[in-house]
């Protein structure tokens, strides 16, 4: 097992999962990493599974003015009892993608006035320490930078095969395997 130094930290990062990913929690799924830790574990967002909802459907009785809008997704299977707001802007300058999370209902409507894109996320995908280590190691993850496709793919649920597309001829191909590899 690697020491701290040698762990390779994804904050900032995709996961995508790869096609053998069989826990459908996660199958085909991207997920922003928004904090990854050697000694804490890591904590992100799946991208790509909306809820066909918005905040309005949850909330019916709070007044939320321009977040009464924003689109709910299916973060990850912790903690699916509790929404969370996150921001989400592309800065074209550092071309990196700026996240912020556990916004409270003020802060996602100053996000939305700044034009950032927010989203409310039922649950949330986590690891325990060295869990997500170990999963890379085993090739459950492909590791991709953040890209500006996050923003942009429309349907959300083409995202997976968008950001692989991206990515190379290799992973063009992966792209492309059938869900039932079976199939294939």
């Amino acid at each position: 097992m690697s020491n701290t130094n040698d762990t390779k930290l994804y904050t900032g990062s995709l996961l995508l999962a790869a096609p053998s990913m069989r826990d459908p929690n996660f199958s085909r799924t991207v997920i922003f990493m928004a904090a990854h830790s050697a000694e804490e574990g890591a904590f992100g967002y799946v991208l790509n599974r909306p809820l066909e909802q918005c905040v309005s459907d949850l909330l019916p009785d709070e007044a939320l003015g321009a977040l009464a809008d924003v689109p709910i997704f299916v973060g990850g299977p912790v903690a699916t009892d509790k929404l969370a707001f996150a921001s989400l802007h592309w800065n074209r300058q550092k071309s990196t993608l700026r996240c912020r999370t556990h916004l409270s209902v003020s802060d996602a409507l100053d996000e939305l006035s700044l034009g950032h894109e927010v989203r409310g996320f039922v649950g949330y995908s986590g690891w325990s320490e060295g869990q997500l280590e170990k999963e890379v190691e085993a090739r459950s993850w492909i590791i991709s930078p953040a890209k500006k496709t996050i923003l942009t793919t429309s349907p959300p649920t083409a995202l997976w095969s968008a950001v692989l597309e991206e990515m190379g001829p290799v992973y063009q191909i992966i792209a492309h395997v059938p869900e039932d590899v079976e199939l294939n």
